[in-house]
């Protein structure tokens, strides 16, 4: 059993990402494809799909490519762990280089990036960073 799904959903796309697989499968749950969803609006990954093989769900993302076979996403790292949660306000949420990265947030109002949040006035616990 996993502690930290999150970490391991972050995990298996950085080792994809290494590997330089089309795509990946994350076992599936509202949080994880949420966080699917949010890096597809980015333009970090080309889609992803919620795929009910037995009894299990699947979240399968395929990975997008630059030119050459580099991955765009070049870092994502978890924030937030199970034993050290990281909350932040409206006014403290942290730009991610400079404003080229983008940061998920899980708040009142459900999942969204840093930008978003900043902009409806609430803040939350910061998931991860990603650029």
């Amino acid at each position: 059993m996993v502690s930290d799904p999150i970490a391991d959903m972050l995990t298996r796309l950085r080792n994809a990402l290494a590997a330089r697989h089309p795509k990946v499968d994350v076992p599936a749950s509202k949080l994880k494809t949420e966080i699917a969803r949010i890096l597809k609006e980015e333009g970090y990954i080309l889609n992803f799909k919620v795929a009910e093989e037995g009894p299990k769900k699947t979240i399968k993302i395929y990975l997008k490519y630059a030119t050459n076979t580099e991955p765009v996403i070049s870092h994502i790292e978890r924030v937030s762990r199970p034993g050290c949660r990281v909350y932040v306000g409206q006014d403290n949420i942290p730009r991610v280089l400079g404003g080229l990265g983008i940061n998920i947030l899980t708040t009142p109002r459900g999942v969204m990036t840093g930008r978003a949040a900043h902009k409806e006035g609430v803040g939350g616990e910061l998931l991860c960073q990603i650029w």
